[in-house]
């Protein structure tokens, strides 16, 4: 059996202090050779001027492939045909399309409301260059009308030029299954298009929970069970975290899944120890 490929995603620092501690754990990351590492851009390109800082950094720092978030809701298309340009003579040559969020105060949803409007975008401005990844849901999207209607959308994406998809994190692998398999039979080939597992790591239980309750992914009743037990023990919640993740990962690549993309939230472990200790750099 093949073994999945992995990356990473990073959110842009707000401190300068904060940025030499991401560049510190992208050296220590990087030495794991993921396929490449991503970098969040906030809600209505909040923080856009960071995420281009750190994408400068990371490009000239190694030469893994970075993979710049890219939002469209409130962004007009000579704004976003700016940022294309700019990503490409940087030599990027990965992207995530977003629909994203509206910042607080804001009405407008911009000419490109949705991320399937974004993915047609780039592709009409810069053809075959980015390999495109977009967002999936397998447990749905939170605004979403239905599983079929969240479905439907992604399907949208697919069919307008994404290469592949990156889904919400997860703790149940047979919601990711079903989708993959609902996926198949609405004719999407998830070998040639990939259903990229997100991973989110257990390192701290209320924000966590927090996290989850906001973006609609469901924490299993057992796992938020014994979080709560442990109540302050953050080592407790460290090994029982661990073990949860470790396990779900195992069973998707016993079920192949291609790749896995690793919510990093900026630290070195327990990313690393989870890509050793499934035997994905080996």
């Amino acid at each position: 059996m093949s073994k999945p490929a992995f990356s990473f995603e990073f959110f842009p620092a707000k401190t300068e202090q904060g940025h030499d501690k991401l560049l510190s754990t992208y050296d220590e990351l990087n030495k794991l050779s993921p396929a490449y590492f991503s970098v969040t851009y906030g809600a209505g390109g909040s923080t856009r001027s960071r995420t281009l800082d750190i994408v400068h950094a990371l490009c000239a720092r190694g030469d893994t492939d970075i993979a710049p978030h890219m939002s469209c809701i409130g962004d007009d298309k000579s704004e976003i045909a700016e940022l294309l340009d700019l990503y490409k003579g940087l030599g990027i040559k990965r992207l995530v399309a977003l629909r994203g969020d509206l910042p607080s105060g804001q009405v407008g949803m911009g000419e490109l409301p949705f991320a399937v409007d974004l993915v047609k975008f780039i592709r009409e401005h810069s053809g075959d260059h980015f390999h495109i990844e977009v967002a999936a849901y397998p447990e749905m999207h939170p605004q979403a009308r239905s599983f079929a209607f969240d479905v439907d959308n992604l399907v949208n994406k697919y069919q307008a030029g994404a290469n592949a998809s990156i889904t919400q994190f997860f703790y149940n692998a047979d919601s990711y299954l079903y989708l993959r398999d609902t996926l198949e039979k609405r004719g999407i080939d998830t070998v040639a298009k990939p259903l990229v597992a997100g991973i989110m790591p257990i390192t701290n239980s209320s924000n966590l929970i927090r996290f989850a309750d906001s973006c609609g992914a469901d924490i299993p009743r057992y796992v938020r069970k014994q979080l709560s037990d442990f109540g302050d023990d953050s080592k407790a919640i460290r090994e029982f975290g661990f073990d949860v993740v470790y396990r779900l990962c195992e069973r998707l690549i016993s079920e192949g899944v291609p790749a896995m993309h690793f919510y990093s939230m900026n630290k070195v472990e327990p990313n690393k120890r989870l890509v050793e200790a499934l035997g994905l750099t080996a």
